[in-house]
């Protein structure tokens, strides 16, 4: 059993969005091509979905800046402009993304106390999504995983996948994701490597 995991494909990690990545929307046309080959058995979206005045926005702590380290619920915590905010157009799946073929759209975030880049559980690594379930549930034994960003959210995702789901086979489909800054890509990327998951292009993805 195959399935997808489309990380955080949202707009407000576009262009235009309130936390752009860079080139974010290049991943579109990728991960439309993954969706359409018919080579996975499941597709699954993750989506942030923060309520307003979430912990993790420089907005909510007085004298915060945007992209430098702060403190929540006691831990240290890097300060995001606010985004993907519930029920506004930032929050949303890219229009361009062909979502009526997603099977399962997670959503994370919405505990103000506590961030949650990874699909599957929050930052505290405490609460979890119910992702892993619903997977094992489904029989999932290869999960491909792709989005934005890889240095973060899609980084963590793929690392919670092959802790919490013992035996699982996990990919990182490079040319459908992109990061923050190049030097967090490559430190994440050695770091899923160094996990065992393998990291690949989406041809040979679709090569099966």
């Amino acid at each position: 059993m195959k399935a997808l995991l489309l990380v955080d494909i949202q707009n407000g990690f576009c262009p235009g969005g309130n936390l752009p990545v860079p080139d974010g929307d290049k991943v579109v046309p990728v991960a439309n091509r993954l969706i359409d080959s018919g080579k996975y058995d499941l597709i699954v979206a993750s989506q942030d979905w923060h309520p307003p005045g979430h912990g993790s926005f420089a907005s909510a702590h007085p004298g915060a800046v945007p992209f430098e380290m702060g403190e929540l619920s006691g831990k240290p915590q890097m300060m995001w402009p606010d985004h993907c905010v519930q029920g506004t157009l930032d929050a949303e799946l890219h229009p361009a993304l062909q979502s009526e073929e997603i099977d399962l759209i997670q959503q994370k975030g919405e505990n103000p106390k506590i961030d949650s880049y990874s699909a599957f559980r929050d930052n505290d690594r405490d609460a979890s999504t119910g992702l892993s379930d619903f997977l094992e549930d489904q029989g999932v034994t290869d999960l491909d995983v792709c989005g934005l960003a890889t240095d973060y959210c899609v980084k963590f995702s793929a690392l919670d996948a092959l802790e919490m789901m013992p035996g699982i086979r996990v990919r990182f489909i490079e040319d459908a994701s992109r990061g923050i800054t190049p030097e967090g890509v490559a430190a994440a990327i050695d770091e899923m490597r160094a996990h065992g998951i393998a990291i690949i292009d989406s041809a040979k993805a679709l090569a099966g």
